[in-house]
């Protein structure tokens, strides 16, 4: 028996638990997976309380960043972006993990993007660290649109070789100089920059957000002729990921994809 549970605030909305349960299905695992309410500063409490209850532990926001605090052993790649997703118990040790960015690459590949000439993320936070990393050398260019210069080091040292830019925050924004924009912030924070789309524009958005879904910023993309994708990729490919990470077994991961995509889609009706 797996257990498994999504912690983060707000979490009434996440679909975690319909990925993770499908997936037990579908593999033929018995396996439990919930959504726990986990707010700022509440996660070494809960870890201290309740962790021995879970095999492993996905992490949303505003945990991201937080769980590199807590001491426990986290890879190079979770280092560099200082951003964690996933927490696994091993031999009654836990370890640090991230999936996001590899999630996302995923993502863009099973929509045909995997050359990129300059990318523009919105918003600096964990989910933003974890995309810059996994887009450094993939995009010659990455620039980051974020309301603080406190996270603009974080950032700088998740990108080793591609040419990186920081930008406080505008609405007013050249969206032609992009071939990607990718929105990392949370809902609504992107709305007012739904007035800088313009008709015929040419860069794919692809929005983490999958639900309220579509954002007004997906929206208008969408109605300006451009390409979307939704968050609910990035949710099923991270989540393999975790998956990966956690089960001891092999398993034919595009089919798992392709059968998580379609309960995740009608979940999200």
């Amino acid at each position: 028996m797996i257990t498994g549970a999504v912690l983060g605030s707000p979490i009434k909305h996440s679909l975690s638990p319909v990925l993770h349960k499908a997936a037990f299905a579908f593999l033929g695992i018995e396996g439990n997976y919930s959504a726990i309410k986990v707010g700022s500063g509440a996660l070494a409490k809960f870890i201290e309380t309740r962790a021995h209850e879970f095999d492993y532990l996905s992490l949303t926001m505003p945990l991201k960043e937080e769980v590199l605090g807590l001491g426990f052993n986290a890879d190079a790649l979770t280092q560099r972006i200082q951003s964690g997703n996933t927490l696994i118990k091993k031999d009654e040790k836990w370890s640090i993990s991230s999936t996001d960015g590899s999630g996302f690459v995923a993502a863009l590949e099973h929509a045909g993007i995997t050359e990129i000439d300059s990318v523009l993320i919105l918003g600096a936070g964990g989910t933003a660290r974890a995309v810059t990393g996994s887009l450094d050398s993939i995009a010659k260019n990455i620039h980051v649109l974020g309301r603080s210069s406190l996270r603009q080091e974080a950032l700088e040292s998740a990108v080793s070789h591609s040419h990186f830019e920081y930008h406080r925050w505008s609405s007013d924004i050249d969206f032609t100089q992009y071939d990607l924009v990718v929105n990392t912030t949370p809902a609504g924070a992107a709305d007012l920059l739904a007035n800088s789309v313009n008709p015929g524009i040419r860069a794919t958005l692809f929005d983490v957000i999958y639900k309220p879904w579509p954002t007004e910023l997906a929206q208008r993309w969408s109605d300006c002729g451009g390409a979307v994708i939704n968050g609910l990729e990035l949710l099923m490919y991270q989540g393999v990921d975790q998956l990966t990470l956690v089960l001891d077994t092999d398993f034919d991961r595009e089919a798992l994809a392709t059968h998580l995509r379609a309960v995740l889609r009608k979940s999200a009706r």
